[in-house]
């Protein structure tokens, strides 16, 4: 566990889940020269493809998964917290994957804070995952899926976005 003084840290960036920078999708060009490689063209390794914005909170085009966005709270040289996302407004439906926070952050409502900030950005959207939940996390997702519509739960993706 982190100190008092980073747990208390972590507990105001969660306060400001709402305040986000944004990084821009790639092209047009970009996203055709993907399709047509099969999703080949532009991937290289993540070390060389994650953007890191000088904001508590960022929201930028997935290193992992093609198509999808990442949202991340970053602390100090920390990244504290983040999992990657997509929605699809024509089905109304969105998919969260890996989250993750950092062990020293945990239980600072990080997490909770960042999935209801994306809640509250995609209204009316029901909220689900591509893979099953390991049974350690299951307190984790049934805490947050309370009252989300959707709970988190598995469903493949709808034809319209990427799988991740």
């Amino acid at each position: 566990m982190g100190s008092i003084d980073e747990r208390q840290e972590a507990r105001a960036l969660a306060a400001q889940a709402r305040d986000v920078a944004w990084a821009a999708d790639d092209t047009a060009w970009q996203r055709v020269l993907r399709a047509i490689s099969g999703g080949r063209w532009g991937h290289q390794p993540t070390s060389w493809t994650v953007i890191r914005l000088d904001a508590p909170w960022q929201d930028t085009p997935s290193s992992e998964r093609p198509g999808w966005r990442e949202r991340a709270a970053n602390l100090a040289d920390d990244v504290a917290f983040a999992v990657d996302y997509t929605v699809c407004t024509h089905c109304r439906l969105g998919w969260v994957e890996q989250p993750y926070t950092m062990e020293k952050y945990q239980r600072c409502g990080l997490a909770a804070a960042g999935l209801e900030a994306l809640h509250l950005e995609h209204p009316g959207l029901s909220w689900h995952t591509l893979g099953g939940h390991f049974h350690a996390s299951r307190p984790f997702w049934t805490d947050v899926g309370t009252g989300v519509p959707g709970s988190y739960q598995q469903r493949d993706p709808c034809p319209h976005v990427p799988e991740g």
